[in-house]
């Protein structure tokens, strides 16, 4: 794949799974399922055409809002990728990676996210960071309450807390910002996604559900950053 400038990492928010289903007279639960499916296939191609980085938001801090049945059902869905991604899916040499609260979730769960995380560690290839229980206020919270507990403990002094320093207590530590960050279902928000690391991200909203994504749809995003002028703030 030839463009004049490739991202290094992408963000996805993948929304409107939901009214997927609804459009279709189906359970809000069979969107999710339908797009359970598009994420592991857009990982994989995202994997295959060189990106290094990808960063999924599959659960919000938020999304506890929504209904019981339809959060038990999201759950069960993180349970069954993650037991399929122990299987086969570490083979594909993608190293996992969890952002986010995750002690709010099932222990069964937390055990599946360590040991998908553990059976990944020593891969080489593409980064896959997935947002589950995240949301960008919270992690920008958690850093500023790491810095302070060092600037207590006299391992740090106010004046050493610097944008690096910030940065290397979030969750992205030691990986580059999002090059582009792309949102199918329309919706013209940051949905708390990221805060701080896409000060200058290039966001490609798209009028497309999530699970009618393809990768010919990741390829047109990819293509419409390829064509913009990053200036970071510069002429």
């Amino acid at each position: 794949m030839e463009f004049s400038q490739f991202p290094r990492h992408i963000g996805i928010i993948m929304d409107g799974n939901g009214r997927w289903a609804k459009k279709r007279g189906l359970p809000r639960t069979a969107g999710h399922k339908v797009g359970a499916d598009v994420f592991k296939k857009i990982v994989r191609y995202c994997s295959s055409i060189g990106i290094q980085y990808l960063t999924i938001y599959a659960f919000s801090t938020e999304n506890w809002k929504r209904p019981r049945e339809e959060v038990g059902m999201l759950i069960k869905l993180f349970e069954q990728y993650l037991q399929e991604a122990l299987r086969d899916f570490l083979n594909e040499n993608i190293k996992v990676f969890f952002m986010g609260d995750t002690s709010a979730f099932p222990e069964e769960l937390q055990k599946l996210i360590r040991d998908t995380e553990e059976a990944s560690k020593n891969h080489t290839g593409m980064v896959l960071n997935i947002a589950l229980n995240y949301g960008g206020r919270a992690e920008l919270t958690r850093a500023a309450r790491l810095l302070s507990e060092e600037v207590k403990s006299g391992k740090l002094t106010p004046e050493q807390i610097t944008e690096e320093t910030f940065a290397q207590k979030l969750y992205t530590a030691g990986q580059p910002d999002p090059d582009l960050i792309i949102r199918p279902s329309g919706e013209n928000r940051i949905s708390n996604f990221l805060l701080w690391q896409s000060a200058y991200s290039e966001y490609v909203i798209m009028d497309i559900l999530w699970p009618d994504f393809k990768p010919k749809d990741l390829d047109r995003a990819i293509k419409e950053y390829a064509n913009r002028n990053r200036r970071f703030g510069g002429v």
